[in-house]
């Protein structure tokens, strides 16, 4: 019976510490900040009691940490779509101190914002500060299913802006990754294989289409048989 009873207090203390943990120190926030790819700490200023997190190869900065009125506040970019939720969510979340009000908002660690959302906030700063157009390009050309093709406006498109289809054939030109960005999956608005693929030419451009599954005669794709449909974008 006594193992029993310990057990249960061992279980309720469990319980208390999960309702009551949320993240209070600056320790716990920038650890969290540097699980990020590419992150690392950096202290810009001569009061040591501000620090940041950057991300490579830009030095971006997506989480400011500081004391002020003996409690850590954190700095996070948010999209103005979601800014005023998390202030009306939250009476903790206000306007970015010292910084642009539209773009940014600060998080007071005094226990009331739970982690997954202090977390969650964190998470859209460091996507907002590492979002660009060749990032969301690469993203665009991840949708692209296999056996069906893109043209490079409709990957331009999908990537938010549909007049960039020159920087779509720049981005994909220098892809650091062909084995997980589909760039062969693109083909101008005839259909045409690039005749300057860098991975090879439209040889082999042709090939791994054939291999994935599409037709491909005289350099060319029959758009009405294997072009992406929109709808697959959503």
């Amino acid at each position: 019976m006594v193992a029993v009873s310990l057990k249960k207090k061992k279980i309720k203390q469990k319980q208390k510490k999960k309702i009551t943990d949320k993240m209070k120190t600056r320790e716990e926030a920038a650890a969290y900040g540097l699980t990020f790819p590419d992150s690392y700490e950096d202290r810009p200023f001569k009061d040591q009691r501000w620090q940041v997190i950057r991300v490579k190869p830009g030095k971006k900065i997506f989480l400011w940490i500081y004391e002020k009125d003996e409690l850590i506040h954190l700095n996070v970019k948010t999209d103005p779509r979601w800014r005023d939720f998390w202030r009306a969510a939250y009476p903790s979340v206000i306007p970015g101190y010292h910084q642009n009000k539209e773009h940014w908002n600060t998080i007071i660690l005094d226990g009331s914002v739970p982690d997954k959302d202090i977390k969650q906030m964190i998470g859209e700063s460091y996507d907002l500060v590492t979002d660009s157009p060749t990032k969301r390009i690469y993203e665009a050309v991840k949708q692209i299913p296999k056996g069906h093709v893109a043209t490079y406006r409709q990957v331009a498109k999908m990537a938010g802006n549909e007049k960039m289809s020159r920087a779509v054939g720049n981005a994909l030109h220098k892809n650091p990754d062909p084995d997980h960005i589909p760039c062969f999956r693109v083909v101008n608005a005839k259909g045409e294989l690039a005749g300057a693929f860098a991975f090879g030419g439209a040889g082999v451009q042709a090939e791994l289409l054939r291999e994935d599954g599409v037709e491909v005669v005289d350099g060319k794709v029959d758009l009405t048989k294997y072009q992406m449909d929109d709808q697959m974008e959503e």
